[in-house]
């Protein structure tokens, strides 16, 4: 195995997960986040799997960071064979006190960043014939829930921008596929576990209950590892042909 895979927002949380579950599969990986510790955790997955690793702490409200970005990942690993959009920033707010630089900071990242990712690496992946272009929306890209209009919107987009990146990638063996889980336990929705809580005068447990997995059939957080796995397989030489589609990993969310 020596293709390579950038992905966005890999320092925490889901991210992380799925650089995990790549470099334990061979590929060489380019984390990126915020992290101050972000080298250093590039270092220690590259030496726990004995796979090349890069790190980068650019500015996706940047557009030629984000192209600088995908450059880096070029130079510093030989290739770009998969893009995984996967950073995102959540702001809940009812619409009349939304404010404006949180609607337009939530755009920017959750569904400009993946456009511009997705640009930057579009000619490199022509040139080789090869492509992935994985984008991490969630079931709010598919259904809608109060107080979250600006995250809604960036994730239905990020949905419809999937498709036409099917569409035109065709041709060259570029896939574009969005994966689109319910609630994830990372440390974004413990955080709003407890501010929930707070707020609805309620137990963390029944705040799970109540209020986050209440739309759920299943009554459980999506495991990071059954979304890293789903991006493994649609990475692969022999998922050519599954493009243009969402993978909702919601525990029955969007079955109502």
């Amino acid at each position: 195995m020596n293709k390579s895979v950038l992905i966005t927002g890999s320092t925490s949380g889901i991210g992380l997960g799925i650089a995990e579950v790549f470099a334990k599969n061979g590929y060489k990986i380019m984390l990126h986040g915020l992290e101050k510790n972000g080298a250093e955790l590039a270092s220690e997955i590259g030496k726990k799997y004995q796979v090349k690793t890069g790190y980068s702490n650019a500015n996706l409200l940047d557009s030629k960071a984000i192209t600088q970005l995908v450059e880096d990942t070029i130079i510093q690993l030989g290739s770009i064979d998969v893009l995984i959009n996967n950073a995102g920033i959540q702001y809940v707010s009812p619409i009349e006190d939304f404010p404006n630089e949180m609607y337009e900071k939530i755009i920017a990242i959750n569904m400009n960043a993946a456009f511009y990712a997705g640009k930057a690496a579009w000619k490199h992946m022509k040139e080789q014939k090869f492509g992935r272009i994985i984008n991490i929306s969630s079931v709010h890209g598919i259904r809608a829930s109060e107080f979250k209009l600006a995250y809604v919107t960036a994730k239905h987009g990020v949905v419809g921008m999937t498709k036409v990146m099917a569409l035109e990638g065709a041709p060259y063996n570029i896939t574009s596929n969005a994966i689109c889980p319910g609630y994830v336990k990372t440390p974004l929705v413990e955080n709003q576990i407890k501010d929930q809580a707070k707020a609805h005068h309620l137990s963390e447990e029944e705040v799970i209950d109540k209020i986050m997995l209440k739309k759920q059939a299943v009554k459980e957080f999506i495991p990071i590892e059954t979304i890293a796995e789903m991006a493994l397989l649609l990475a692969t030489d022999h998922a050519t042909t599954i493009t243009g589609t969402t993978f909702t990993l919601d525990g029955g969310w969007s079955a109502q």
